[in-house]
C-alpha cells in the first residue's frame, strides 16, 4: 500500500494513525472498587468571598482562578454497599497543596474504604487548589456543613443507582477526617456546622495545629469519639500533648500508646484516642493503612 503523504507550508505530514489513548476519568480510574461520582457542588468549600482576591502566603499569590474556584465533589459508593434508610458518610478535607484527585492516588482511600468493609460513603471535597492554605470556605460559614450535606444527599438521590426510593435516603452517621490543614475546616464545622451533632467521630492525621476548644467542646457535647495521630516533625506534637494535659488535668480518661504497638482492640474503646508516629507527615493515612484500620473500629456498621 503507498503512503499518501500530505504536504503543508512546505511541512511534511505523515498521515499515520493516531495511538494515543485518553486517560481514564477519575471516575473510571476506581470503577472497580464501586462507583464515583465527581461533581461540581454549590455548596463546595469554594469560590467563597474570603478568597476572591486569592491568598497570599509567605509572600506569594495564589491567584482565586486558579486556586480558589474549583467546587469539585468526589463522592464513593463502595461495591457490595448495603443499602438502608440512612446513609453513613466519611467526610475527608485534604492538606496543603493538594487536590481531590491527588487526595484519592496519595492515600489510597478508597482501597482503605473497600478492605475495611464498612457500608459508608466516602466524600472528599475540593479545598484550596494545590495552595499552602488551611481555609475551608463555605464549609466554615454558619450552617455551611448542613447545606453541603443536604446536596451530597441530594446528589446521591440523582445519580446513585439505588433501589431504595431516592426521597428515602437521609443522612445518617457522620466521620470527619482530616489530614494536616484540613484541622482548620473540621474545626468550623464542629462550631457552627447547622447539623445537630455534625459528627459522630472525628479523626486527625497529623494536624491538631491548634483550635482544640472546638474539638473538646464538641467532643463534651455530643461524647463523640476524637482520634489523633501525630509525628515528631510535623508541627503537631506540641499542640497534641497540650490537649493531653488538659484532659488528664480535668480528670478526663484518655488512651495513650504508640502507632507501632496499636492494636484495634484498644481503638475500639475511648472517647480520646492519642497515637503517636514514627512515620513521616504523608505517611499517617497509608503507610500502614492506618485510615483503613481507624474505618474498622469506628461505629459505622459493615456493609
Amino acid at each position: 500500500m503507498k503512503l499518501l503523504v500530505p504536504r503543508l507550508s512546505g511541512c511534511l505530514l505523515l498521515a499515520l494513525p493516531s495511538i494515543a489513548h485518553a486517560a481514564p476519568s477519575l471516575e473510571e480510574t476506581y470503577a472497580a472498587q464501586g462507583r464515583l461520582i465527581v461533581a461540581q457542588f454549590a455548596s463546595a468549600p469554594f469560590p467563597h468571598p474570603a478568597r476572591a482576591e486569592g491568598h497570599t502566603y509567605d509572600k506569594q499569590l495564589y491567584p482565586a482562578t486558579e486556586h480558589y474556584a474549583d467546587s469539585t465533589v468526589a463522592i464513593f459508593i463502595p461495591t457490595g454497599f448495603r443499602e438502608t434508610a440512612r446513609v453513613d458518610f466519611v467526610v475527608h478535607f485534604h492538606g496543603w497543596r493538594n487536590t481531590v484527585a491527588g487526595t484519592l492516588s496519595t492515600f489510597h482511600l478508597i482501597e482503605q474504604l473497600v478492605a475495611s468493609g464498612k457500608n459508608a460513603v466516602l466524600v472528599v471535597p475540593e479545598g484550596p487548589h494545590d495552595a499552602p492554605d488551611s481555609f475551608g470556605g463555605k464549609l466554615e460559614d454558619a450552617g455551611g456543613f448542613k447545606r453541603f450535606m443536604d446536596e451530597v444527599v441530594g446528589t446521591l438521590r440523582t445519580r446513585a443507582v439505588f433501589k431504595t426510593n431516592p426521597k428515602d435516603i437521609f443522612i445518617g452517621r457522620i466521620i470527619l477526617s482530616g489530614h494536616s490543614g484540613g484541622y482548620h475546616v473540621i474545626a468550623g464545622i464542629l462550631d457552627r456546622g447547622g447539623l445537630a451533632k455534625n459528627a459522630d467521630e472525628v479523626w486527625l492525621f497529623d494536624a491538631l495545629y491548634g483550635q482544640i476548644d472546638s474539638y473538646v467542646n464538641w467532643s463534651d457535647r455530643t461524647h463523640g469519639r476524637l482520634l489523633n495521630i501525630y509525628t515528631d516533625h510535623g508541627g503537631t506534637k506540641e499542640e497534641s500533648e497540650k490537649l493531653q494535659a488538659r484532659l488528664l488535668a480535668r480528670g478526663t480518661a484518655l488512651y495513650a500508646t504508640e502507632e507501632t504497638v496499636l492494636t484495634a482492640a484498644k481503638l475500639k474503646g475511648g472517647q480520646f484516642i492519642f497515637l503517636h508516629t514514627d512515620l513521616a507527615h504523608d505517611d499517617v493515612m497509608a503507610k500502614r493503612n492506618q485510615f483503613e484500620l481507624f474505618l474498622k473500629t469506628s461505629v459505622l456498621n459493615d456493609r
